[in-house]
């Protein structure tokens, strides 16, 4: 889902990309500052290569109404995207002649993204005779017979077994029309085809002046116009000139074809960002195979290849594999289920005041918290097939009780699931009216109970992953419990998504973030298997070109993925529906 890129603009001493990491990460030069926020850089620097995976559409219908007297309908269809309430056209399929069973050859390209809900609506038409000849796209859809339409979510058709959905045909006022529709997607272009490999360095220049280099290498695709586009880095060898570095997988996207241009660069790490290069090499993924069969060292060259260098780049493992993908796991029964806990802290202000951040307003807008739910629930919900979510709150105390800081949303005493978005929105709204806010703001209890449920899951099978969505308004007091549950949880299927409402200061969310380079330790030393949690301050995205949402949820399939990967998970093998019949044996003569 998208490239992944160096992230040294934080002076991250960590591997990013090439299977290191998730799906994207920071772009960078390794130097400067980044932005406010690391999630929303990571989202618009990720724009440079790839967010999005590229779909093909393809379509067929059956039991359609016949509209001619002396023949059978000449059926088309066209699909629209819906953006901000207006219908988009995305594509027209051909007409086919006199048939109510269309198996139309044309297809629609539509680019799939995880972070948002995307409508579809489809619509088919009868073409009259006297418009055969006329262009697709000059039809006049207003002059032709109407036969039904049909809507989805493009996430409802990529979680299907075989990525195809058949929908009922309707009428413009939503009632039942004869005839079905059936879209099927596919992935295009996408080659799931990745190279390990491992690296080390001989006899490196020394770049320091009382201790050794500390080497880190970064690989880049050189674009047409020789724009370096970085991949991936390696983690960064103290005090080592002789590095030997942990391997990376770099997929068939990232470096496009075996013989595109790569430029792999070996920098002496400086914290403040300022790297200096020991040396760089211009090859491709067929001369790094042709290394590694060899066995032989490819010199490293000063900047702009003027002077060729004593140190070495070697290839100790070179292996190309199938690398599957996102919706290779969603397609074939693999789930993401949503979890949410609430802040119900006295920061919050009094819910029956406007200035509170759980204020209701009678209008109907959603306050802060109402908004964060919505927005992360509409997406995740289409990959939860049973739609039911665990809903706790934290930090108010409870009816006939004390301040709880993990209590069931639904005032259920067993139970913690609610039914659909609608039933989180409306526990929340009762909730607000039942306990009396309080706190202090603890995170460990919520997120031990989400990896609890989590780590219960993996005893009966590996196809369900968790998100835990926690909103919140203010500094955590239980830092380091909440690190320990943290680390604790990073071995589980589970992510953890936080978003910071109001204005108080979040420096203490940003650090449970691993995107400033260095992972989470425990109070016990113990460093965190991968990075699971994802932070967006509201503030600082709202008004903008990215929403909260797409911030929190960019990262969430490449952290998916690295779970799956690293434990041999591999997808489903596809249902295929049964063999047609064979035809029978030509008859004796």
């Amino acid at each position: 889902m998208g490239g992944c890129f160096s992230g040294d603009v934080r002076g991250g001493m960590e591997a990013v990309g090439g299977g290191a990491r998730g799906a994207t990460a920071a772009a960078g030069q390794g130097q400067g500052q980044g932005g406010p926020n690391e999630a929303v850089d990571h989202f618009f620097q990720g724009q440079a290569l790839r967010l999005y995976t590229p779909l093909e559409l393809s379509f067929s219908a059956s039991k359609l109404r016949n509209m001619d007297a002396l023949s059978k309908s000449d059926p088309m269809l066209v699909v629209y995207t819906k953006m901000d309430g207006r219908l988009e056209e995305i594509g027209r399929t051909e007409v086919i002649l006199n048939s109510l069973e269309p198996l139309w050859i044309t297809k629609a390209m539509i680019n799939y993204q995880f972070e948002i809900v995307q409508p579809l609506v489809f619509r088919i038409y009868d073409v009259d005779t006297k418009y055969h000849n006329t262009p697709l796209k000059m039809l006049n859809l207003a002059q032709q017979d109407f036969l039904g339409e049909a809507f989805c979510n493009l996430s409802e058709i990529v979680t299907k077994f075989n990525h195809s959905l058949t929908l009922n045909l309707r009428n413009g006022s939503g009632h039942a029309l004869q005839g079905t529709v059936t879209v099927h997607a596919e992935e295009t272009a996408s080659s799931r085809m990745a190279v390990d490999m491992q690296f080390h360095c001989l006899n490196l220049d020394n770049k320091d002046t009382f201790s050794k280099s500390d080497p880190f290498l970064r690989v880049s695709r050189l674009s047409e116009s020789a724009v370096a586009i970085p991949i991936c880095k390696t983690e960064v060898i103290k005090n080592n000139l002789n590095p030997v570095w942990r391997p990376i997988t770099l997929t068939s996207q990232q470096y496009s074809s075996k013989d595109d241009p790569l430029l792999v660069e070996c920098f002496d790490f400086d914290a403040s960002g300022n790297h200096e290069l020991i040396g760089a090499l211009q090859t491709t993924i067929a001369q790094l195979e042709n290394l590694y069969n060899s066995k032989a060292g490819a010199n490293f060259y000063s900047h702009k290849g003027q002077k060729k260098l004593k140190g070495q780049l070697f290839l100790d493992k070179f292996q190309e594999k199938v690398q599957h993908t996102f919706l290779d796991y969603i397609s074939s029964g693999f789930e993401l289920n949503f979890m949410v806990a609430v802040d119900f802290t006295a920061s919050n202000g009094d819910p029956r005041v406007p200035q509170s951040l759980h204020y209701i307003d009678p209008s109907g807008r959603p306050n802060s918290y109402q908004q964060a739910i919505l927005g992360v629930s509409e997406v995740l919900q289409f990959y939860d097939n049973d739609r039911r979510f665990p809903a706790w709150g934290f930090g108010a105390k409870i009816p006939r009780g004390s301040v709880s800081h993990c209590f069931n949303l639904n005032a259920s005493t067993n139970d913690c699931e609610v039914v659909g978005v609608e039933g989180i929105m409306s526990a929340y709204s009762s909730t607000l009216y039942s306990v009396s806010l309080a706190g202090p703001t603890l995170f460990g209890p919520v997120i031990s109970k989400a990896a609890e449920i989590a780590s219960h899951s993996v005893q009966y099978g590996n196809n369900k992953y968790f998100v835990l969505l926690i909103i919140t308004d203010g500094v955590i007091t239980d830092q380091q419990e909440t690190k320990d549950s943290i680390v604790r949880a990073s071995d589980l299927p589970l992510s953890i998504l936080i978003v910071g409402v109001g204005n108080a200061d979040f420096t203490q969310m940003r650090i449970l973030d691993a995107d400033f380079g260095k992972r989470l330790e425990s109070s016990t030393g113990r460093v965190a298997t991968r990075d699971i949690v994802q932070f967006v301050p509201m503030r600082e995205v709202q008004g903008g070109q990215v929403t909260v949402v797409q911030s929190l949820l960019e990262e969430l399939p490449g952290q998916f993925l690295e779970y799956m990967r690293t434990r041999d998970i591999k997808p489903r093998p596809p249902q295929h529906a049964s063999a047609p019949p064979a035809y029978p044996p030509p008859p004796q003569l």
